[in-house]
């Protein structure tokens, strides 16, 4: 495996601007499963940007994107947020800061379900999507039992 980087300049209405190219070419002899391969097989990954860090660090930093994607998808089909109620601007902007205290809240509450010892795990896991956490922590069935002249809430 290696890694080398190209700086580009472009000019675009007078300005000059310089872009750089991260490149990293990856030869493999020896396939997931052990096998030798006759032909070694050759994979070359590129990133363009602007960023003046090192090259491993760049590259971390464009893998986190994936990540940062995910967050992006969960919020909008999981709390169904994928088109906004209004067209106006101060509604949707209601809308998306409620959703997102809901979102944090929500992330909390799976937070805390992963690491108390009575939590319904079916898998180790380092996080929940927040349809999950719906299911299984906000969906519990409950009965609202009047006794003593108080209410209470009896959990299955």
């Amino acid at each position: 495996m290696g890694t080398f980087t190209v700086y580009k300049e472009r000019k675009h209405k007078g300005n000059t601007y310089t872009f750089r190219r991260i490149m990293r070419v990856t030869e493999r002899n020896i396939d997931n499963n052990g096998q030798m391969l006759l032909i070694s097989e050759v994979e070359v990954e590129g990133w363009w940007t602007t960023l003046e860090s090192a090259d491993a660090e760049v590259i971390a930093l464009y893998r986190d994107h994936a990540t940062s994607e995910q967050f992006h998808s969960e919020f909008k089909t999981d709390m169904d947020l994928e088109r906004l109620p209004s067209g106006k601007f101060d509604s949707n902007d209601l809308v998306l800061n409620l959703g997102a205290l809901t979102y944090n809240i929500l992330k909390h509450i799976g937070l805390c379900g992963l690491l108390d010892e009575d939590a319904p795990v079916r898998h180790s896991a380092k996080r929940r999507r927040i349809k999950t956490v719906i299911q299984e922590l906000m969906y519990v069935a409950a009965r609202l039992i009047k006794r003593s002249r108080q209410l209470w809430l009896r959990f299955g």
